[in-house]
Order: structure tokens, then sequence, then C-alpha cells
């Protein structure tokens, strides 16, 4: 139930409102930003919310149940509250976010419509889209320990005990040369085997990018070239001479954890549990079965 400040539900009361709706949103680093479909700025909860982003709001939508609710915020990139730099390094990502209703003439006047995380963020020229999706988005997730084949572990966590800070799962590389924004040819890794670190992380430690980190989507050997493709494009260009730090991937395997990482008392997977094919397999024509029966008619024997 929304506790309304009775001043504010007396000017509700009246038909003749200042209305204008602002968005906080709290990044994972902690750094809040505001933001308002009103024609000036307005301070709500100790949050400046600026108007020069020209933030406005599809429907909010809520339902009775287990529905997911939400909404969309659409506005203008600006250095200054909301940079296509801090999109692309995802920095937004799973943001905290709240929806006020405010008296633009007395912003202390205000209610909490709606509380979640953002969703996608979608950009376009100079404009974003972001989605906000309500708590009840979480009652989708997986939640608990899954029988499946692969390991349930990340890669370096308390559960898999695998130490990349070991040399022979950490590399240390300069880029030679950009073939695209997320393709390059490294140097200091011909030591390691192809696709060693495939599926695993590589961070930037100096260069525009320097602190960001992204996955590897291929490493390969060619012609004794090192080539890593990058699952998306870094947020700023990529030069030669720019270095970083790799790690190797896993593919949550049993194999991988038992070649690669000699980590197989840790797998937290169940590889030998039976899959799809094994439930819906029948005898074919001419196999015996346990008993003697086949498909079609009983055996000889």
């Amino acid at each position: 139930m929304r506790n309304i400040p009775p001043a504010l539900q007396a000017k509700l009361d009246s038909g003749v409102t200042t209305l204008a709706r602002c968005w906080i949103v709290t990044r994972r680093d902690g750094l809040r930003l505001g933001f308002t479909d009103h024609d000036r700025d307005l301070a709500v909860d100790g949050v400046t919310c600026r108007a020069d982003t020209g933030a406005s709001a599809s429907e909010t939508t809520q339902t009775l149940g287990l529905a997911v609710g939400g909404a969309e915020i659409f506005g203008a990139l600006s250095d200054e509250a909301l940079s296509e730099d801090d999109l692309a390094a995802g920095l937004y990502d799973a943001a905290a976010a709240k929806l006020f209703l405010v008296d633009w003439s007395e912003p202390a006047l205000n209610v909490l419509l709606a509380a979640g995380s953002l969703g996608e963020v979608r950009r376009q020229g100079h404009g974003f889209t972001a989605e906000i999706r309500g708590p009840a988005h979480r009652l989708g997730e997986p939640s608990g320990r899954l029988y499946t084949p692969a390991c349930s572990a990340d890669l370096d966590d308390e559960r898999c005990k695998v130490d990349l800070d070991d040399p022979a799962f950490r590399g240390e590389g300069v880029v030679v040369s950009v073939a695209s924004g997320s393709l390059l040819v490294a140097g200091g890794l011909d030591t390691f085997v192809d696709g060693w670190f495939t599926a695993g992380r590589l961070a930037f430690t100096s260069g525009a990018n320097a602190g960001l980190a992204v996955e590897v989507k291929a490493h390969r050997v060619l012609a004794g070239a090192v080539e890593l493709s990058l699952w998306q494009a870094m947020p700023q260009v990529i030069v030669a001479e720019d270095t970083f730090v790799v790690t190797a991937g896993c593919d949550k395997r049993f194999a991988a954890c038992r070649d690669r990482f000699a980590n197989a008392a840790n797998f937290r997977g169940f590889p030998h549990i039976p899959g799809n094919d094994f439930i819906i397999r029948y005898p074919m024509p001419g196999e015996s079965g346990h008993g003697g029966g086949s498909l079609g008619g009983g055996s000889d024997g």
C-alpha cells in the first residue's frame, strides 16, 4: 500500500495538479542518477533528476498475481547524465530503478509508484530506450541447484576452486593489430595452445578500455599468429600496444574439468545422468532386449 503524503493527496483530490514523473537509477557501483519528464531539474530522494535528457516513459503495467510488470524509459544520451560509453561498458546492467510521481511545484511531495531493475537497454543514434522490469521477473530466474550434465559453478569461484592466478591459466598479452572492433591479433600468448582462452575473460590493463573486461568468443592460433575474437565490441577503440590479461575458459563439461584443469573432484554437474536420448530409446527390430523382447513381437529365443 502506497503512503501518499496528505498534502499531495489534497492536491490530487482537488483535480488541479502539477505533476511530473522522475526516475532514479542506482548502478551496481553505487552511482545514483536521476531523470525527469519535467522541463526543469527536480530534487527527489536526495538526487537531482535532470531534465536535459528529454526523458519520457511508456505506460506502466502492473498486474495481480506473478505476471511481470514493467515500463520503458526513453531519453537522450549525454555526457553529463547518461553516456553511451557507460552503457556499452555494462555499467547499467541490472541497475536498480525507482519511479516517482512528484509535485514539481513542491518536489518534497512525492510518492513511489514502482521499483524494479533495468533490463534491456537499446541505443539508437543519440537516444536510448531502457526497459524497467518489476520485481516479479526474478521469480523466472533459476534458483537452487539443477541436475544437468554441465557444471553449475563458475570458473574460479569458491565451488570450482580453480585458481586463475596460476600462470598455466593466465596470460599477459599485447595487441599487435586490430582486424575489427571485436577481433584482434595478440602477442605474448605463443605458449598457449589453440582454444585455451575460448570462453575465457579478457581484461584490458592499458589504453582507452583499461579496467573493462569482455568474454572471449574464440582463441585461434593460425600460421603462428594468435587471434582473439571477442563476444562484443569494446566501448572505446582498441589500438596496437594496448595490454591485457586473459584467463582460460571452460565449457563446463566434465572432460574439460578433468583434462584441462585436473579438477574432477570439484565438478558441480552430473555428467552420467541419462539424457533425453536414453529416455525415449526403444528396441529396434532385430535387437533382443532384456527378457527376450523386440519391437513388434516376441523373440524366437
